[in-house]
């Protein structure tokens, strides 16, 4: 009904020259899973949060976090049964066929690529602002896109180009440096923990849910515990593209485990401290919508040292959220072109690094493009789309196989799968439909597009197709 399956086994089975090595270890897997995670979302989107739940937005990052960790435990078995590139796509393209496998790495590409400009362009905003501090003036038209008022978004172009370069040079050795930067975020996370937790002020999360639980529309935008648990979901996404690295994982049965179920875990304990913490620490209502919630709050306590180190920490740091979003799309591009649903010719292999330096050219030049041109406001809110819609994928993946292959060998098997699948269905449909509604009309157009596209080469040319049909 929708197109042809590929087999468990033939899904691991490629072509000479268009297989990805076998680089990295449950280290490397981590930190991917938490370089991603801890980002843009925690240093920023706190702010927003509380502008969208009050003090609540405690409780929307842990609805959150419950939905991710439903989706990881989904993931961790699917992608240790299914050791191969492309995350959610490839176990759709196993479990409900190419059509619906296609949708879905169509959303992944959304996702990751508007993920990668939103962060790209939040980084800028932090590298101007600590330039211009220093006294330095810049051009203004050099700092942002026309929609903007300017011409292109320099900085937000050169840090896109520059984590390209980075993964072209190799997957390994991209993989360490992004523990490096994790190691970064982290002690700046903490650090902020450490000034900001003493200051504790529990009359400040009163009252605790003044927009109600729902998500309420009212002037325009929506409010209410379940809106603010949509925007801030974009801080938890991540570990999915530790999932398209099961191609390249050395032993994918353990580290695929560790690494998704590992960053989960790390990252929602984090979260619910600094969410904690921020909201006891100020008034809601001054923290609300601040771009540099974080840096705010220890400037109101006095701690402008501490403050200046947190912006250094983001600015060096941020950049690894970038290098695993552009590594999870350009493995999600990597495998549809395999497939033949994109041009094949983009699944070449460079010899020397084992990394497909080709498709990673054509994400990084891409993603800059977009990070240059367009505002953070037009680009953020619909990765989230994207993001949802492969989870509720995998969710129906892992029944579906479960029902299908019960015999297959799951190297990790998720508790309860029928339970936490439906939850990750029914959680991701509730914050896909609390999305502002001009977020889904776009994301169905860019769907629309997409299944054009399908319709007029991909169908035509998918190499499961021909050798269904012969």
């Amino acid at each position: 009904m929708f197109g042809p399956r590929k087999s468990l086994e033939s899904v691991t089975q490629h072509a000479h020259g268009q297989a990805l090595a076998k680089t990295l270890s449950w280290p490397h897997l981590i930190a991917l899973g938490v370089g991603a995670i801890v980002g843009t979302g925690i240093y920023t989107l706190t702010g927003v949060g509380a502008e969208r739940a009050g003090p609540a937005v405690i409780l929307a990052f842990a609805i959150a976090g419950a939905v991710c960790a439903c989706a990881a435990l989904a993931y961790a078995e699917l992608a240790t049964m299914i050791p191969a590139a492309g995350s959610a796509y490839t176990f759709s393209y196993t479990a409900l066929g190419e059509a619906l496998a296609w949708i879905v790495g169509w959303s992944l590409i959304l996702e990751y690529s508007l993920a990668c400009a939103t962060v790209a362009v939040g980084w800028s905003g932090y590298l101007v602002g600590w330039i211009q501090s220093a006294g330095i003036v810049l051009p203004p038209a050099l700092l942002s896109g026309p929609h903007g008022g300017g011409i292109v978004n320099l900085p937000a172009v050169m840090v896109a180009l520059g984590v390209m370069g980075m993964l072209i040079a190799g997957t390994r050795e991209s993989a360490t440096l992004n523990i490096v930067l994790v190691v970064i975020k982290l002690t700046a996370l903490g650090v902020f923990i450490a000034f900001a937790l003493p200051a504790f002020n529990a009359d400040n999360l009163h009252p605790f849910m003044p927009y109600g639980f729902g998500s309420v529309e009212t002037g325009g935008e929506k409010r209410g515990v379940m809106a603010a648990a949509a925007i801030v979901f974009f801080a938890f996404y991540g570990f999915d593209a530790v999932a398209t690295s099961a191609e390249e994982a050395k032993n994918p049965g353990r580290d695929l485990t560790i690494g998704i179920v590992g960053s989960m875990l790390v990252c929602t304990v984090i979260y619910m401290l600094v969410a904690v913490t921020a909201i006891g620490a100020m008034p809601f209502l001054q923290l609300a919508n601040s771009p540099e919630p974080l840096a705010l709050v220890l400037r109101s306590l006095g701690q402008p040292v501490a403050a200046y180190l947190i912006a250094l920490a983001a600015i060096i740091a941020l950049p690894s959220v970038i290098l695993v979003m552009m590594y999870g799309q350009s493995r999600v591009f990597f495998t549809m072109a395999r497939d033949g649903l994109l041009p094949r010719r983009l699944a070449t292999v460079s010899p020397r690094t084992g990394a497909p330096t080709l498709i990673t050219l054509v994400t990084g030049v891409s993603i800059a493009i977009v990070a240059g041109i367009f505002r953070l406001d037009e680009i953020a809110e619909l990765a989230n789309a994207g993001t949802l819609l492969a989870f509720i994928a995998v969710g129906a993946c892992l029944m579906v196989l479960r029902k299908r292959a019960p015999g297959a060998e799951r190297l990790f098997r998720c508790p309860q799968p029928y339970v936490v699948g439906t939850l990750a269905i029914l959680g991701c449909l509730y914050l896909l439909f609390s999305l502002p509604s001009s977020t889904i009309v776009r994301f169905v157009i860019w769907n629309v597009i997409g299944l054009a596209i399908y319709f007029l080469y991909g169908r035509r040319h998918s190499v499961e197709g021909r050798v269904t049909a012969s």
